[in-house]
């Protein structure tokens, strides 16, 4: 059960993976648009390197994955570095297979957006999984150990710098929309990882508390926390209620509370991850 599990975990990692590789070769190359990304930066350096992209971000991701083992350990997972050899290879085969690839939109910056939604959805499958393409994550590591940087903020700086890098060799178009694509790249990619499972923390101090509570467990099959609490005001003792629940489940939890209780006081927090081990009833 175990290895049925662990081969469907590479076989969607795998997918996303050919996602991200498609997203750089039917896009961002036919447009020379820098996108803040290690095969961004091997676009560049293949306008002075003879080899191939898809070579040169294979000797890239080999190159850092050793520095990084080096420098801060190994905590780069067996899937990242599955991810940093499979990019490439796949690369190699559409370099084979389409030799001579001209954009499909013939225009850079429909060529940008293609790029940027379709390698959203490749990381969105790559991340939940604990895994990535390599390149400039691993830098940001790198980064985030030497230079006390916060690991978002390395991203953003070397994906800024490999924008910048556009420079070298190609025209001040490019290179502006080398930026803007690296910046809304960050922007897509939140939303898909964040936006599509995106919970609500709802917090209610009510008088008909026990009715709501009854109402999360009983009609919408969620859980939810009870916390004893002090009103700074008159120390007049209360109970709150904390539920986690979806975008529907919300709907219908603000109409019921509305329903039993207008006057309830009603706190909501969005909650971008979770992570918990259910209870099994026995």
């Amino acid at each position: 059960m175990k290895h049925v599990r662990t081969l469907k975990e590479f076989a969607i990692i795998t997918a996303g993976t050919a996602i991200v590789a498609a997203a750089v070769f039917f896009f961002m190359l036919p447009s020379q648009v820098s996108v803040g990304s290690g095969a961004a930066l091997a676009m560049v350096l293949s306008n002075f390197i003879p080899l191939s992209v898809s070579t040169i971000i294979l000797i890239m991701n080999v190159g850092l994955l050793i520095i990084g083992f080096i420098l801060i350990g190994p905590e780069f997972g067996v899937k990242t570095v599955y991810c940093s050899v499979l990019m490439p290879l796949i690369m190699h085969l559409f370099e084979a297979l389409f030799p001579d690839f001209q954009s499909i939109t013939q225009d850079p910056l429909l060529d940008v957006l293609c790029y940027i939604l379709v390698v959203g959805v490749g990381l969105s499958i790559l991340f939940p999984k604990n895994a990535s393409s390599g390149g400039l994550d691993i830098v940001a590591k790198i980064m985030n150990k030497y230079l006390k940087m916060d690991l978002g903020q390395a991203m953003s700086a070397s994906g800024i710098v490999v924008a910048l890098s556009s420079a070298l060799c190609y025209d001040s178009k490019t290179v502006v929309l080398s930026l803007l694509g690296t910046y809304f790249g960050g922007m897509m990619l939140d939303h898909f990882i964040f936006g599509v499972n995106i919970k609500r923390r709802v917090c209610v101090i009510s008088d008909k508390l026990d009715s709501i509570v009854d109402f999360v467990l009983h009609d919408l099959h969620s859980g939810a926390t009870l916390n004893e609490i002090i009103g700074a005001y008159d120390y007049t003792p209360r109970r709150e209620m904390i539920a986690i629940v979806d975008k529907q489940e919300y709907r219908l939890l603000m109409d019921y509370i509305y329903k039993v209780d207008p006057k309830a006081f009603v706190t909501v927090y969005s909650v971008s991850d979770m992570r918990y081990q259910p209870k099994i009833k026995k």
